[in-house]
């Protein structure tokens, strides 16, 4: 009989111990949310997602003032520069099709750029944010005066005899390169960008809520923008000079379809997205295993050890964070539509890493202040 019982005694502890863990978690972000989020503001959307399971997630505030429809996992929100991991993941695909090379020049898809840009920068620089070249609001004179679009840039870039080091030998973040990617796809694939994506990535991963905005396609469902001022009044903010550049940061996705995608790269349903990290990654000098690639900052803790990577999307409007560890099953998502709103993910993540059986090391703080 106790031979018996005593199994059962513990396999019980163990459920009610897992269930404590679980409320805690679950009461503990419960009230990070309702302190920094109201329900007739906009506000944002928290997913936590371990081992197979949600462990959290909940949205609070609204995604149109306008309409005071609420935020839901279906809300869809402008990534900003979350984007540029969909923008590397096309490049992959091309690449897996045997339609593009990593080691292909600039060159070969802009004549018009000057040699010391065209004929010493090759595509895997663009993917590190290791070519040197400037961003492209630096090129923007005053008079600028509508939305720039991917194909202004390499007429911008046009006039720059060089960039700002050796392709390859330092790390500057730069938009540039990843609206430049975008054109490199529709090249390649003879498709617009958005159609690329659509048709290889969002419906092969039925993202149904998930798309490439653009200003004339009203689209149900859409978070709106928003800002606060100095006095503290929330006011619309969506678009900007540089909303309409696809490469950089125009996919909208949302929480539900976002959770399909972490777990396409995860199995690497589309491409081998770590395996071609640790060939081409950008590591920073300073020996803490951190680095760039892909659209993913990355920590890699040991040779053959877990990669932990995050990323941050800030555009007026919109404010967010992703971290993941796909080889624990943990991943982090944080959507705001209310801008400069990335404080609020400090909290949410030290609560995640204190109950997650993995405890994550890589400082998303410090590799978010090298997005600016």
């Amino acid at each position: 009989m106790k031979t018996i019982l005593l199994p059962l005694l513990a396999s019980n502890l163990i459920l009610l111990f897992s269930a404590y863990g679980q409320s805690t978690i679950q009461s503990e972000l419960d009230a990070l949310m309702k302190h920094n989020f109201q329900p007739d503001q906009p506000g944002g959307m928290v997913l936590v997602w371990e081992k197979g399971k949600i462990r959290y997630q909940q949205g609070i505030g609204l995604e149109n003032l306008d309409t005071k429809k609420a935020i839901t996992p279906t809300t869809t929100f402008r990534m900003a520069s979350v984007s540029k991991q969909f923008t590397a993941m096309a490049i992959l695909i091309l690449e897996k099709q045997n339609k593009l090379k990593l080691e292909d020049k600039l060159s070969r898809y802009f004549p018009q750029l000057k040699p010391e840009i065209g004929d010493k920068i090759i595509l895997k620089h663009l993917l590190t944010h290791t070519s040197g070249i400037p961003d492209y609001e630096s090129l923007m004179d005053q008079s600028w005066n509508r939305q720039i679009l991917d194909e202004d840039i390499p007429l911008l870039l046009a006039s720059q005899p060089k960039g700002y080091f050796t392709p390859g030998s330092q790390f500057r973040y730069s938009n540039t390169g990843f609206c430049l990617l975008a054109l490199v796809v529709k090249q390649v694939s003879g498709k617009p960008y958005a159609q690329f994506l659509k048709q290889y990535i969002f419906e092969p991963l039925e993202m149904n809520h998930t798309f490439i905005y653009e200003n004339k396609h009203p689209v149900p469902g859409r978070g709106m923008g928003y800002a606060r001022t100095e006095p503290g009044q929330i006011i619309p903010s969506d678009q900007s000079l540089t909303s309409a550049t696809k490469g950089d940061g125009c996919v909208y996705t949302c929480i539900a379809d976002y959770l399909k995608w972490y777990q396409a790269c995860r199995t690497n349903t589309l491409a081998d997205l770590l395996g071609k990290l640790s060939e081409i990654g950008y590591l920073f000098p300073k020996g803490s295993g951190e680095g760039y690639g892909l659209g993913w900052f990355f920590k890699k803790k040991k040779q053959g050890g877990n990669y932990e990577l995050t990323h941050s999307g800030s555009t007026c409007g919109f404010s967010h964070v992703v971290v993941q560890v796909p080889d624990e099953d943990l991943l982090i998502v944080y959507f705001s539509n209310l801008a400069d709103n990335h404080a609020v993910f400090d909290t949410i993540y030290d609560t995640v890493r204190k109950y997650s059986s993995y405890k994550i090391q890589l400082d998303f703080k410090q590799m978010h202040l090298l997005t600016n």
